[in-house]
C-alpha cells in the first residue's frame, strides 16, 4: 500500500439495511411488550364514564380522560390465567432475546474495516432476526384476532398502540432479517458482493512519481517579406496622387511656406 494512502471499503447496502431496521424493530418491540396498553376498555360498569382500563401482558393501569393520574398495578386474576396472556410473555421476551443476539452475530460479518464481509455470519445473523420479527408478530396477531374474546369487565373494547407498535416492530425485523440472509443465497449468482474500495490520498505527497514530461517537437517557421497589406505606401509612384497646381505667379503668397504643399493637398 503506498505510503499517505488508504482504503476504506464500503459496506454492502443490504447489510447496512438490516444493521439499521435490526434496532429500530428492537426498540418499538420492547416499547410493546412492556407498556401495559395492548388494549383499553371504556365503559365499566359501577366506574364512572370517564374511566378506563389500560390492559397489557404484564401490567393493568386505571386512567381517567379528566385526570393524568394513572393507576397501575390492577388486580385481574382472570385476564392473566389467559392462554394468549402467558404465550405473549414468553414469545415477546424471546423475541427481544433473540434480536440482540443475531445484531450480535451480525455486527462482526458486516465490518467494514475489512477488504470483504463475512456473508455467511452477516446471513447467520439475518437468520436470527428475521426469526425474532416473527416471533413478535404471531402474539400481536393472536392478541389481536381474539381481542373480543378474552375476559374484560365491558364490551367496550379498543385496540391499544402497543398492538400497533408490536405490528411495525416486528415487519422491521422480518425485512431487515430477510435482506440481511439474502445475501448468502445463491439466487443472485454471486453478484454485488464485492466491495468497492476507495483510496484517498490524503495530503501527502511523499514517494509519488514526477510528471511526465511530454517534449512538443518544434516546427520551424519562415518569414516572408511579403506583407499581407495588398498595398503599402512605397508602392505608389510620386504621380500616383495628383497635387494641388501651385500659383508661381502669385506675387502675394506668402513665401514663408516655400511653395510646399499642404496635408490636405495631399
Amino acid at each position: 500500500m503506498p505510503s499517505g494512502t488508504f482504503y476504506h471499503y464500503r459496506t454492502p447496502g443490504i447489510l447496512i439495511f438490516g444493521m439499521v431496521l435490526a434496532p429500530c424493530g428492537w426498540v418499538l418491540d420492547l416499547t410493546s411488550t412492556v407498556a401495559p396498553n395492548w388494549r383499553t376498555i371504556h365503559t365499566i360498569p359501577s366506574e364512572s364514564t370517564d374511566t378506563f382500563l389500560q390492559q397489557g401482558i404484564w401490567d393493568i393501569c386505571r386512567a381517567s380522560t379528566t385526570s393524568r393520574e394513572i393507576e397501575c398495578n390492577q388486580p385481574d386474576e382472570p385476564y392473566f390465567d389467559e392462554q394468549i396472556i402467558e404465550i405473549a410473555q414468553g414469545m415477546m421476551v424471546a423475541s427481544l432475546i433473540v434480536t440482540l443476539i443475531g445484531i450480535a452475530v451480525a455486527i462482526p460479518g458486516v465490518r467494514c474495516w475489512r477488504e470483504r464481509p463475512n456473508w455467511t455470519v452477516a446471513g447467520l445473523g439475518g437468520l436470527l432476526i428475521f426469526c425474532s420479527g416473527v416471533l413478535t408478530i404471531i402474539p400481536i396477531a393472536w392478541y389481536t384476532h381474539i381481542i373480543t374474546n378474552i375476559t374484560a369487565p365491558s364490551t367496550d373494547i379498543r385496540v391499544g398502540y402497543c398492538i400497533i407498535l408490536g405490528y411495525i416492530g416486528g415487519i422491521l425485523e422480518v425485512l431487515g432479517g430477510f435482506v440481511m440472509f439474502i445475501g448468502i443465497c445463491r439466487c443472485c449468482n454471486g453478484k454485488n458482493r464485492s466491495e468497492v474500495v476507495v483510496a484517498d490520498t490524503g495530503k501527502s505527497t511523499r514517494n509519488q512519481p514526477p510528471p511526465r514530461r511530454i517534449t512538443v517537437p518544434s516546427i520551424p517557421r519562415t518569414t516572408s517579406s511579403a506583407s499581407s497589406v495588398p498595398y503599402t505606401r512605397d508602392s505608389f509612384g510620386p504621380t500616383d496622387f495628383p497635387r494641388a497646381k501651385s500659383n508661381h505667379g502669385n506675387s502675394k503668397a506668402s513665401s514663408s511656406y516655400g511653395g510646399a504643399p499642404y496635408d490636405a493637398d495631399l
